[in-house]
């Protein structure tokens, strides 16, 4: 006779086991990295953080154990799912994508970029709900008129997609430009805060 046999444990009994272990390993500061996975109106989304904040949102065409994989060598590799470390995230996110929330207000850990591209990654957030920017307009607006390049490598790369509205960011001749989501998901976001504004 197996454990299992001896001692059977139901889906919900280890559903409340595992968010004991959760909150067990958040509040001892064994956790580097809790995630999340949540369904939107762009599709399902990762979210991952650390104790410093948001780290990570990643769309689900991205391979979400790829993305963990990357995290866990990136970052670290105690990681965890379903902390209430992202009840913040979530519920703005929600918030957002229902035309209830303009700006975010979220702590953000910019541990996956460095140098031009976090400093592109900062500045992103001045752009308001509802309003666009062209590469060229950003990289003079983060004092390098001459990097548009790197501006879209920036947009291109930014590891918080939505919250970091790099979605905000066109060609200067109006379309799209390009999309770490996809211009589908990209013209979505465009037209939600066009709707709401």
């Amino acid at each position: 006779m197996s454990v299992g046999e001896m001692f059977p444990v139901s889906a919900a009994d280890l559903a409340v086991l595992h968010a004991q272990l959760a909150q067990t390993a958040d509040s001892a500061d064994l956790l580097d990295l809790s995630y999340r996975l949540i369904d939107s109106p762009i599709g399902r989304l990762l979210l991952a953080a650390t104790p410093r904040g948001l780290v990570r949102i990643a769309f689900e065409y991205e391979g979400f154990d790829e993305v963990l994989e990357s995290l866990a060598t990136k970052i670290s590799p105690r990681i965890l799912e379903g902390t209430n470390r992202l009840d913040a995230a979530w519920s703005e996110l929600d918030e957002y994508f229902t035309g209830r929330r303009k700006a975010f207000d979220l702590e953000l850990d910019f541990a996956l970029s460095s140098g031009f591209r976090q400093h592109v990654q900062r500045y992103l957030p001045q752009i308001g709900y509802g309003q666009t920017r062209s590469y060229k307009q950003v990289a003079e607006l983060v004092g390098n008129p001459r990097a548009v390049r790197a501006v879209g490598s920036a947009c291109a790369t930014n590891p918080l997609p939505v919250v970091v509205p790099c979605h905000r960011v066109l060609r200067s001749d109006g379309s799209l430009g390009g999309y770490l989501g996809g211009l589908e998901i990209k013209r979505t976001l465009l037209q939600i805060e066009s709707s709401a504004a």
